[in-house]
């Protein structure tokens, strides 16, 4: 694709992410490259796919964990309705189960969100063209995933649009993997997370579900769907 006068079109670009200050700074960011133009940014995963019919964009910078229709999901829809837009991950969370997720779901690249413009740029350029970036952490978490004979398979049941009783889709995770039977430890290994914040989450997944123990969680997940 080319501009005027020959030169290389930039590359159109939607960004997905649904804090406002990381949209807005993406948006800065990006916009100062001369190869890049940021033509739409989106709050959650539905308005990413909406922008990506109205304006069919080469790429989309996309966040995982969105309300409404989180990153996954959406990659997941986008790369059946509109296969030539590639897809990068830029998320906080590099856990093999959502760097697993999302690349089942179609991501070309996966990257943290301490990566830099340059690596930004890079990664969106090298997914248009087919080539698939990954962050260093991204990388450590697959090989950890082999180690343990972890597959595509192995990742989390899949969490509805809609969770009960105000979880937050790390929480629903959590529970999840408290029905599969997973300790604590077990569950900070797979999550990359500190004992001490997983035992956090689980004390809020106990009070929102009104379980007094983990076997009464079990059979809430059971209940909604969860397990």
């Amino acid at each position: 694709m080319s501009g005027p006068g020959g030169e290389p079109a930039p590359l159109r670009v939607v960004v997905a992410d649904d804090q406002a200050t990381v949209r807005e700074g993406l948006v800065l960011m990006l916009g100062l490259l001369p190869d890049i133009e940021v033509v739409g940014a989106a709050a959650n995963g539905q308005e990413a796919i909406d922008l990506v019919s109205r304006l069919e964009p080469d790429a989309v910078l996309m966040d995982l964990h969105m309300p409404v229709l989180d990153g996954v999901e959406a990659s997941r829809r986008l790369t059946r309705e509109h296969p030539d837009v590639a897809i990068v991950v830029l998320t906080t969370y590099a856990d093999d189960a959502s760097v697993l997720a999302a690349l089942a779901a179609g991501a070309r690249s996966y990257l943290t969100k301490d990566a830099d413009r340059r690596e930004i740029a890079h990664a969106l350029r090298s997914a248009v063209t087919g080539l698939a970036v990954l962050d260093r952490a991204v990388q450590a978490a697959l090989v950890a995933a082999a180690a343990r004979g972890g597959t595509v398979a192995d990742q989390p049941t899949p969490l509805p649009d809609k969770l009960p009783d105000g979880l937050t889709r790390r929480e629903a995770e959590i529970l999840v993997m408290i029905a599969r039977g997973m300790t604590n430890p077990d569950i900070a290994s797979r999550l990359y997370l500190s004992s001490a914040t997983v035992k956090t989450h689980i004390n809020r997944i106990f009070a929102k579900t009104g379980s007094a123990d983990r076997a009464a969680a079990v059979g809430y997940a059971r209940e909604h769907g969860l397990a």
